[in-house]
């Protein structure tokens, strides 16, 4: 085969690949450094990349013109237990294409997987530290029934809650 032959198929490949990567909900490689925890359903990525958590929504803890949610504190403990100062994969939902994966603060919104693959929204929801959001997104019947059997069983804020 020709060198220009070569150098052509070279660029062809290298073209596909970049289109492929750049349709993937992952960002970059997926592995991100947790800088902090802001509360349970929200934080920062490094360099300095706010995330909030698609399809879940815990107890606030630091809203300015709210107080502090019942169970709140510890859905904020359990998510910077499990994840500060660790690597995640942070995965992009293609339901908030349209939104550029940002909500109206700004904070990107995502799906975070820990390195042993636990999938964080799900667990949260799992053991009722925060219930499903009202916005659309591509887990929501998973969360739902999650949440129903969550509620079923006193997990979390369903038991201290009430």
């Amino acid at each position: 085969m020709a060198l220009w032959t070569k150098v052509l198929l070279f660029f062809l490949l290298l073209s596909v690949f970049s289109d492929l990567s750049a349709e993937s909900p992952t960002v970059g490689d997926g592995a991100r450094r947790v800088v902090r925890i802001i509360d349970g359903d929200t934080l920062v990525l490094k360099p300095n990349d706010k995330i909030r958590f698609i399809g879940v929504d815990t107890p606030e803890t630091k809203h300015p013109k709210k107080s502090v949610g019942c169970f709140g504190p510890q859905a904020s403990e359990f998510t910077k237990k499990l994840v500060e100062g660790k690597k995640v994969r942070l995965e992009l939902d293609e339901v908030n294409t349209r939104l550029g994966h940002k909500d109206k603060y700004g904070r990107t919104l995502g799906y975070i997987y820990l390195e042993d693959g636990t999938f964080l929204n799900e667990e949260i929801i799992r053991l009722g530290y925060g219930k499903i959001t009202t916005f659309r997104f591509s887990h929501r019947d998973e969360f739902q029934a999650l949440e129903r059997e969550a509620k079923e069983w006193r997990r979390g804020l369903w038991s201290a809650c009430n």
